[in-house]
């Protein structure tokens, strides 16, 4: 069970990228420390089932839920979550099997119960506070940023954070890949000023016009973002925010997003 919470595939990856460990004092040198796979292990218990930390099973985890939340904390802080995002989309591109052509971007409203950063009133349900998720993918939906901001803000507002999000992306020859060709979005992006943005970073917007009846046939490229929010929810630590702290949502948020992008790579082969 321990091995299965956490792959080889995963942790070949991971491992690489995880601050060292704190040397043990000579005198009174205290428990052992929790290897570091087995915490991870209780990370990924909590993102996949959505349970609570204390609520961590330690007999088959491996951990406990404090643990667990604690090596969070600390990986988080060392920015593990956003390196091992890219480079799991450095390895998708080296298989040509990333398609940054042509990218989709949306946001998707969820509940936060405990509040903190990044809170806001949902005006989608009944200004109860929430948080929202925003993401930027490519053809194939694959996330190639994920960012939390408060349930009140509008999407429009994240376009260029998300962008600016995306990391160089190496893995063929030549310069490193950071930005779509063309960018499509639903009404909730219909700006002048963002269009404006756009053409000058040399991104063709393809964004819906408010007022125009359905039918533009910009749907048949943009679902994929909508198919990545399922994806993504399907971890259910991310359904419903209870992290107080931002950065960790966010990092479970860039983990998930690395899952997607390492079950995308084993299709590839």
């Amino acid at each position: 069970m321990r091995s299965g919470l956490v792959p080889d595939d995963l942790w070949d990856r991971v491992a690489p990228l995880l601050p060292p460990a704190p040397e043990r004092r000579r005198r009174h040198p205290g428990r052992l420390r929790v290897p570091d796979r087995a915490a991870l292990g209780g990370v990924m218990y909590v993102l996949r089932t959505g349970v609570a930390w204390r609520d961590v099973p330690a007999d088959t985890v491996g951990c406990s839920g404090v643990t667990a939340w604690r090596r969070l904390r600390d990986w988080t802080e060392a920015g593990v979550w956003p390196h091992l995002h890219e480079a799991l989309l450095t390895e998708l591109r080296a298989t040509t099997a990333l398609d940054m052509d042509d990218c989709a971007i949306d946001g998707s409203h969820i509940r936060a119960l405990k509040g903190g950063d990044h809170v806001g009133p949902s005006p989608v349900d009944r200004a109860r506070p929430g948080s929202k998720h925003h993401v930027i993918v490519d053809r194939h939906g694959t996330p190639l940023a994920v960012s939390v901001t408060g349930g009140n803000r509008h999407d429009v507002t994240q376009l260029i954070p998300l962008l600016d999000a995306i990391p160089r992306i190496r893995g063929l020859r030549g310069r490193p890949r950071n930005r779509p060709r063309r960018l499509f979005a639903d009404r909730g992006y219909d700006f002048d000023k963002y269009r404006r943005l756009l053409w000058k970073r040399g991104i063709k917007p393809l964004i819906a016009r408010r007022g125009v009846a359905h039918g533009s046939g910009l749907g048949r490229t943009r679902w994929v973002v909508e198919r990545t929010f399922a994806w993504l929810h399907q971890f259910k630590r991310l359904r419903t925010r209870y992290e107080r702290r931002a950065d960790l949502h966010q990092g479970l948020l860039e983990l998930a997003a690395s899952i997607i992008c390492l079950r995308r790579l084993q299709r590839s082969f």
